[in-house]
């Protein structure tokens, strides 16, 4: 049972969440607010009414990151903010960025309804296009906002629509006039520590019967393209030892690449999201295969053995055919080459570690809360692996039905929401003093 003198509405939150998923709701029960969409500007007016009806001030930045405030009682106090994002995948979940913000509005509801003065300002922010779904990459608001990106490459960046992330944040009226994410820092709205509390999208605490994970990092990615260019032929024609079959090369580095990460079970992660034949005929061998690889781990060291391994496949002996058991007396070839792959390393995000201060506030929350928090490292990417970048970061991971998220049909327990909520108001009181 919560310990706290200041309990969260469990009911209106949850009435709330569900109020925001009506605009862009589906058929099937998800959402449909992509990146900049009239969904996503209604989304978007609605956080603002609700935030305003709270006597908050809200301030929206060049990237239309918006940022609602309720002030505190120390002007040299830097706020604490809690947020996520409220763009959605084109056949999305109600709750996946849209938990983490309504938390931070619920947040700013008891601090209201308690009259309760905190010395940091406490404010909540939702991000512009976390998703990547319509304006690649992912996470771009809060990635300009921390300086990863230029403003100038957020602003321009392509939707896959024709339009751009600048045009739609005017068109939309999202174009704020606050600066965003000079390296220097001088030209982004301050953050003193940053809470995100999100859906786990994994199925770890739900297995483990868990309420709460106090998320202490975020494993490393590394992606790849890879290319195998061997020889079309035909199929019945060509006997085996005279082909250069790309796709048999492929099957083995996808073979190789999900042994990589058994081989460091239960934290490595190996997946080849996509392939395509150059030829694709059912009656002729593959002259070309491309697919990708995304590597994850972690522990930074881990993630680079897991590189060199890959690589090295590439290679090693496996691309030349083995010398195998005859069959009914005949002897098989052993001297046939397949085509190696070309691997090309595009994009490395290195292992994340959320500041301690902010993890040990979360895992407090949790616990004056009423619940025993584990410690979960994130699986995926979120805004605050880029807010890390520049201010004390944590997350709060709530348990989702089957791990599932990206998906119309994700569910979360309402008791969970609450708890995390919970958590995450006594964990702002904590920090903000």
């Amino acid at each position: 049972m919560s310990t706290s003198p200041y309990p969260v509405n469990g009911e209106r939150l949850w009435e709330t969440l569900h109020s925001l998923a009506e605009i862009g709701a589906t058929a099937a029960g998800g959402v449909a607010r992509v990146a900049l969409t009239d969904e996503d500007r209604a989304g978007r007016d609605q956080f603002v009414a609700w935030a305003q009806e709270l006597g908050c001030t809200v301030h929206v930045d060049q990237m239309g990151n918006v940022f609602a405030r309720r002030e505190g009682t120390d002007p040299r106090r830097a706020p604490v903010a809690v947020g996520s994002h409220l763009d959605s995948q084109p056949t999305g979940g109600k709750h996946d960025g849209a938990y983490g913000v309504m938390v931070g509005l619920e947040v700013l509801r008891v601090l209201h309804d308690h009259a309760i003065s905190t010395a940091a300002p406490v404010e909540v922010v939702s991000w512009t296009n976390e998703e990547g779904a319509r304006f690649p990459p992912a996470m771009i608001g809060s990635g300009v906002y921390a300086g990863a990106f230029s403003l100038d490459e957020g602003l321009a960046a392509p939707g896959v629509d024709g339009t751009t992330l600048g045009g739609e944040l005017e068109r939309i009226g999202y174009a704020g006039d606050e600066p965003c994410g000079a390296p220097d820092g001088a030209g982004r709205r301050p953050i003193g520590h940053y809470i995100e509390p999100h859906i786990e999208q994994g199925p770890i605490l739900e297995a483990a019967k868990v309420t709460l994970g106090a998320v202490t990092g975020v494993q490393g990615i590394r992606w790849y393209d890879v290319s195998i260019e061997g020889q079309s032929a035909h199929a019945g024609s060509t006997p085996m030892e005279h082909r250069s079959d790309a796709m048999v090369s492929a099957a083995r580095l996808v073979c190789e690449a999900d042994e990589i990460a058994v081989r460091r079970s239960p934290e490595g992660r190996a997946t080849v999201g996509t392939l395509s034949v150059g030829t694709g005929s059912r009656n002729t061998v593959a002259g070309s295969v491309s697919l990708t690889v995304d590597l994850r781990h972690p522990d930074a060291a881990e993630l680079e053995a897991m590189h060199d391994e890959l690589l090295a496949f590439a290679e090693s002996p496996a691309f030349g055919r083995q010398p195998s058991t005859a069959l009914s007396g005949v002897s098989q070839p052993s001297d046939r080459s397949l085509p190696r792959p070309q691997i090309t390393p595009i994009w490395y995000s290195p292992p994340i570690v959320f500041d301690p201060a902010v993890v040990d506030a979360v895992r407090e929350g949790a616990s004056a809360a009423g619940f025993e928090p584990v410690d979960i490292t994130s699986g995926a990417g979120h805004d605050a692996c880029y807010v890390s970048m520049v201010a004390p970061t944590g997350m709060l991971f709530i348990p989702c039905a089957d791990g599932l998220s990206h998906n119309e049909a994700e569910s979360i327990l309402p008791e969970h929401a609450t708890a995390g909520a919970q958590a995450t108001l006594n964990a702002v009181l904590a920090l903000a003093g």
